[in-house]
């Protein structure tokens, strides 16, 4: 009992620190990631020392790790996964392989590393990145949608995939004769596992689901839900595969049946939970002493890794076409070391491959750059457009800021530009071609691009907010801009640079937030609109006909809130 009552305070006392921390860093207009963190410092180990058993919390931890992923893989667009397939196999095999040998000759020539196996295992730890903090911090910031925020995921799900190959080969590394019957038997097992996964994805899981959702009982399809997510998960760890791999194929079974909406509803607020335990479980790794006494070296490692992944994902991301911005963002997102790396080099130093010491500062560097992320991804779109005034490097990257397609007449006049192709800029070019007027679309998604096509719908195929693509939309001679982009950071760039170009243009803009609104507005936009708001409006226009008001007073009451910029149902 006395057990039981230790793991439920230890429980309380991470998710309470856990709210104050993320409410601080809400306060302060950071991400709650970082206040996640830093009550995991505070009550951990190297903090206060508030926690009586930290190895029942990181077991917990790793239930939101597995939530992360599953929700991830119910959320998951298979069809959206193809767009970006050779670079999340070919660009993911690239980035580890140039990362570990790069790594592994460093740490060799300095001397950090004894032999080429302690090399190459310090590589392969530094390669990895982190699914859950990018994930979290794209989700945040209302990313997951756009095309970097698909790239990056795609990469980083492809590394977890190579983690139970690695995780494989790993004992081999002590002695390298058995590297290849190692690697050998781990693709078995992924292949294996796949095939099984496929099977019961097709056959089993959608009528299991179908079978509980019939029940109407709330309580048995959430429990059936986080068996299937758990269950799967603890299948790939006991086949020495990762927890995340599991989690996310889990995901992926439920995706595409007609209760992937319903399942997703029930997990967010587990994933919320147990993810914060995670993130603070990470904040309980640092030490404090071992940051102050080795400071130098560790701020050290941190830039030589951000900086160097960074250079290492830039070119390839370039490779496969992408922009010149996108490359940026996707270095600038993936660039840190993975939460799996902390697995990895508690692996590494229980075969002796590194030392304690190398151990203690190897998740002193992963944390800080953890830390660091969302701070880096903040800077990547201005870091972008700045490499464009630089002189002699303006004439170069502007082959990657121009667009790579553009099927359009030659000349267009009176129509109407609509920047993004999703399911708001779908249904406004439906509803424009209706009417018989014309229409231009800017889109960088080549999914997007193929639907254009198809219908014979003129389209320019870039980055909206790129200088070169704009210049090649006409905007002088349209009637109006529509944007429906999912990125807020390009929505404002691109509506400051076309208002730059036809400043009497009328512009309409998708807002994401509430505070977008007034800011939006201010910097031009003819028009603001709210999803949600707008859906509100609908809402509301419905029950006042059922209440018996009158259309012309309903039509005033909604057209008085728009008039108002929604200020009369904002949120107080």
């Amino acid at each position: 009992m006395a057990t039981e009552q230790s793991l439920i305070l230890d429980f309380t006392i991470v998710l309470g620190a856990a709210v104050a921390g993320g409410y601080l860093a809400n306060r302060l207009r950071q991400p709650v990631l970082l206040g996640y963190l830093a009550s995991g410092l505070i009550v951990g180990p190297f903090g206060f020392k508030l926690l009586s058993d930290v190895s029942q919390i990181k077991s917990l931890a790793e239930i939101g790790v597995a939530f992360l992923l599953f929700a991830l893989g119910v959320e998951f667009s298979l069809a959206e996964l193809k767009r970006v397939k050779d670079i999340a196999l070919q660009g993911s095999l690239l980035q580890i392989g140039l990362t570990t040998a790069l790594v592994a000759f460093v740490t060799i020539i300095l001397g950090w590393a004894s032999g080429l196996s302690q090399g190459i295992f310090l590589g392969v730890v530094l390669s990895l990145s982190s699914t859950a903090v990018v994930l979290k911090t794209l989700t945040e910031r209302g990313e997951i949608n756009t095309l970097h925020g698909q790239i990056m995921l795609a990469i980083l799900i492809a590394q977890d995939l190579a983690l139970g190959v690695i995780l494989a080969i790993l004992p081999a590394l002590q002695q390298p004769e058995n590297i290849a019957l190692a690697l050998g038997i781990a693709i078995l097992k992924i292949l294996v596992f796949v095939a099984v996964a496929i099977a019961l994805s097709k056959w089993i899981v959608p009528r299991l689901i179908s079978s509980f959702a019939a029940t109407e009982s709330n309580e048995l399809f959430l429990l059936a839900v986080i068996a299937l997510c758990l269950g799967v998960a603890l299948t790939t760890a006991s086949l020495g595969l990762s927890i995340a791999m599991g989690a996310f194929v889990a995901g992926l079974m439920i995706s595409e049946i007609d209760y992937a909406d319903q399942t997703l509803a029930k997990v967010l607020p587990l994933r919320d939970t147990f993810a914060s335990l995670f993130f603070a479980s990470i904040g309980m790794l640092i030490d404090p002493v071992l940051l102050i006494h080795n400071l130098g070296l560790i701020i050290g490692l941190v830039l030589l890794v951000m900086v160097g992944k960074a250079l290492i994902v830039l070119p390839i991301v370039l490779r496969f076409g992408y922009s010149l911005k996108t490359a940026v963002v996707v270095s600038f997102g993936i660039n840190q070391i993975g939460e799996f790396s902390f697995v990895l080099a508690l692996e590494g130093w229980r075969l002796e491959l590194i030392s304690q010491q190398t151990y203690l500062l190897l998740l002193a560097t992963t944390a800080i750059t953890l830390v660091l992320t969302p701070m880096w991804l903040d800077s990547a779109p201005h870091l972008a457009d700045s490499f464009n005034h630089i002189p002699g490097l303006t004439k170069f990257l502007r082959r990657f800021s121009a667009p790579k397609t553009i099927f359009m007449p030659e000349r267009m006049s009176n129509h109407v530009v609509v920047a993004g192709y999703g399911r708001v800029g779908q249904v406004i070019v439906k509803i424009l071609q209706s009417q018989g007027y014309p229409v231009l679309v800017i889109e960088n998604s080549e999914a997007a691009a193929q639907r254009l096509r198809l219908h014979q719908i003129p389209y320019i195929f870039g980055d909206a907010d790129s200088e070169l693509v704009l210049e090649k939309a006409h905007l002088q001679t349209a009637k109006a801009l529509a944007i429906a982009l999912p990125d807020p950071a390009s929505t404002r760039l691109l509506l400051k640079r076309a208002l730059s170009i036809a400043p009497q243009l009328d512009v309409i803009v998708r807002s994401h937030i509430d505070s977008e609104i007034d800011f939006l507005t201010q910097m031009g936009a003819r028009e603001v609109v709210q999803p949600e708001f707008e859906a509100a409006l609908e809402l509301g226009n419905h029950l006042l006909k059922t209440l018996g008001a009158e259309e012309s007073h309903i039509r005033s009451v909604i057209n008085a809130i728009r008039t108002d910029k929604y200020m009369s149902i904002r949120p107080e």
